[in-house]
């Protein structure tokens, strides 16, 4: 490993920090780190740029609770986001300034760009410049207050008439799409134009810049020619496991029929392998783009970049569409860091890693102290060798309900708890990566104390004592979580049937809103 260990606070000046997020992109999309289905040559612009972390997990893996833990750094036991139906307000109050604030306070200029996905939508979250690209208005006002949708009806009004910006949701969700606007208009084109912009911006402070892509996330849409950059016919065909395997987490297929996805053919999955990957590149397009404007400042090898996912996706391995489970399709994301004139290129780091490292890694480039929280030092790793973390613990849904779930990854072994029928799993990512086998009954020593290890933890935080019962898991009687749909329109139209969206339109009928009920499942409101 060869790494510099000058420090950054020597006299010299502090470094650009600059993150940039992609929504529901698979650890494994990347063509450096071996992805045989990719074009990537951005991406791994900075995988030689710097280190890739190869076991980075997001704790959380669904949007809201994710991006809550990237602006806090901490877990959703502290910030009470245990999935994006559940409300949690005061997130700063329960962890402390968000992260753009830190750094606002330690003399950054602050930036962000893109999808936050905050509850409210608007929350102040320090930036000196916040422009938003979001993908869901639940009315016309909202749509409007768009930064992105502002954009392109100022720029392209013959576009104004679209219900959805980023592709048609709802029965459409994973089905193969093409934008309706060409690449140069679409929202990725957009923020890396704003991006650029934000970096080329004089200013005697360094910038800490945040950069937050709405894709891969569905609907599958990539502009042409990106929707037939790849053939379908060369994608591979989801990944299968033991079919009790695949089916231990009722909630999946649960999500699989409330996004009409319950029965895609393997032919349909390749076309949206295929409309996945080149949705990727268009986005490695557009990271080129930022990169370009990065290396054409005089500071460029003292700006750290991380680029990173909030989520994966399960693309139909084991008989799944979407996230919110902890098999690595889902949890497990691609991040690259680097930092030219600190570390050499070209590196591997396969420590785990997750998101709530993310704070204490701006916050160490930046202050030179790092504010750890629920984190870890990833800075001081980097230059040593030496990881500070042992392990990963993620969670999802209420603690003490049927949706809650958890994990344990160290080494080779990954241990899942799932409440609905108190079903456990245990995997070996190196021998079995594929997760199609359970090791819980070869290897029952293992098993039990992953367990041990996850009670003590779940143990140590007040918001998921619920999770346990007598000095163990708590485990609920199994129950099908019931189907049904979400629909998923936008600007005021709430089911099919209704009339056409215009600008004189008016809206009626009564809204549909979804939430977590107090069982944990998911209920609907009038």
């Amino acid at each position: 490993m060869s790494f510099m260990t000058d420090s950054p606070f020597d006299g010299a000046a502090r470094p650009n920090i600059l993150f940039v997020m992609t929504d529901q992109q698979r650890f494994d999309t990347i063509a450096a780190l071996g992805a045989l289905h990719a074009r990537t040559p951005n991406l791994d612009r900075l995988v030689a740029r710097g280190f890739s972390c190869t076991n980075a997990y997001s704790t959380c893996p669904v949007c809201v609770p994710a991006r809550y833990s990237i602006m806090t750094g901490c877990e959703p036991s502290q910030t009470g986001w245990f999935g994006n139906w559940q409300a949690a307000p005061d997130v700063r109050g329960r962890c402390g300034a968000y992260l753009a604030e830190t750094m606002a306070a330690a003399g950054y200029r602050t930036w962000g760009l893109g999808k936050f996905h905050t509850f409210p939508r608007h929350e102040p979250l320090g930036f000196e410049v916040h422009e938003y690209s979001e993908e869901l208005w639940e009315d016309e006002k909202t749509f409007r207050e768009d930064d992105y949708v502002a954009w392109l009806r100022e720029r392209a009004p013959a576009f104004s008439h679209l219900e959805q910006v980023h592709g048609e949701r709802t029965d459409m969700y994973y089905a193969p799409q093409t934008r309706a606007q060409p690449a140069e208009l679409c929202g990725e084109a957009w923020l890396a134009g704003r991006a650029c912009e934000e970096i080329s911006r004089k200013d005697v402070r360094p910038y800490f810049g945040f950069v937050s892509f709405v894709q891969p996330h569905p609907p599958i849409a990539p502009p042409i020619p990106y929707n037939r950059m790849f053939d379908p016919d060369a994608m591979p065909d989801p990944v299968l496991g033991d079919p009790e395997i695949d089916a231990a987490d009722d909630y999946l297929g649960w999500m699989n029929h409330a996004i009409y996805a319950e029965d895609i053919s393997n032919a349909q999955a390749r076309q949206l392998r295929a409309r996945y990957a080149g949705a990727i590149t268009f986005i490695d397009d557009c990271v080129g783009r930022i990169l370009d404007a990065v290396e054409a400042r005089g500071d460029a090898a003292n700006t750290l970049i991380c680029f990173f996912a909030d989520h994966g996706d399960h693309m139909g391995d084991h008989r799944a569409w979407q996230k919110e489970s902890f098999f690595e399709a889902s949890c497990r994301v691609p991040m690259l860091v680097s930092w030219p004139r600190r570390w050499a290129g070209g590196q591997r780091w396969s420590a785990p890693v997750t998101l709530t490292d993310l704070f204490a890694l701006a916050t160490a480039a930046g202050t030179g102290a790092a504010e750890l929280r629920d984190g870890h030092d990833l800075v001081r790793s980097l230059d040593t060798g030496v990881s500070e973390r042992r392990d990963c613990v993620g969670m999802f849904g209420i603690p003490g309900t049927r949706h809650f779930k958890a994990m344990l990854r160290q080494g080779d072994w990954k241990y899942l708890w799932l409440a609905n029928g108190g079903r456990q799993l245990l995997f070996n990512v190196a021998e079995n990566p594929q997760e199609s086998r359970c090791y819980a009954a070869s290897r029952p020593e293992v098993a039990a104390s992953f367990r041990a290890r996850l009670v003590a933890h779940l143990s140590s935080r007040e918001r998921t004592l619920p999770a346990l019962e007598q000095g163990d898991l708590r485990a609920l009687p199994f129950a099908p979580f019931p189907r049904e749909r979400i629909k998923q329109f936008a600007r005021g139209v709430t089911d099919y049937g209704q009339g056409p969206v215009g600008d004189a339109v008016s809206f009626s009928g009564r809204t549909k809103s979804h939430h977590l009920a107090s069982d944990g499942g998911l209920a609907a409101t009038r």
